[in-house]
């Protein structure tokens, strides 16, 4: 099975997250990451939905979201055509000792220390899947204490914006 990463345009407005989510779990399709916000129309939403799944699964999953009348827009995005970004936070246990071995991997991630306490430091990071994954292995050493992903964002390189694939927006 293959990532997938589908961006949608939804309307904005109340039960439509529930009526997507459900139409995966009544097919048995699992969701792995699920980022939702409004887009530069306020009528407008963006779901990233990223899944594991064959090529006939994908294209199910495609068709049924476009079935659906809050969904204005279903698109696959190419890795090589489109930025994913993530965000992580994770608190580690940091005492005297460790503080700066971890500030020292937090300087080399370009990440932030956005929150310090006598025995902890919680770290934001924003970055491309790989690099959260390796962050979260470093700070294991250490012992996460919590730790929150949001799961992707994603937009098409260039010029390209999810429009160009057919006009969405009602008149």
């Amino acid at each position: 099975m293959d990532k997938h990463v589908l961006s949608v345009v939804v309307k904005n407005y109340s039960g439509v997250l529930s009526r997507v989510a459900g139409l995966f779990s009544r097919r048995g399709y699992n969701i792995d990451s699920l980022t939702v916000g409004r887009t530069e129309n306020p009528e407008f939403s963006r779901m990233t939905i990223t899944m594991f799944e064959d090529g006939d699964t994908l294209e199910q999953v495609k068709k049924q979201l476009g079935k659906l009348e809050d969904v204005k827009q279903v698109v696959e995005l190419d890795q090589e055509d489109a930025v994913y970004r993530e965000l992580v936070l994770i608190k580690v246990k940091a005492d005297a000792t460790e503080r700066a071995a971890i500030n020292e991997i937090v300087r080399i991630f370009r990440c932030k220390v956005i929150d310090i306490s006598m025995e902890t430091l919680t770290i934001e990071l924003t970055g491309d899947e790989s690099k959260v994954v390796a962050l979260i292995k470093l700070m294991e050493e250490y012992g996460i204490k919590e730790m929150v992903r949001t799961g992707l964002a994603a937009l098409e390189r260039g010029e390209k914006d999810i429009s160009s694939h057919g006009e969405y927006f009602e008149a």
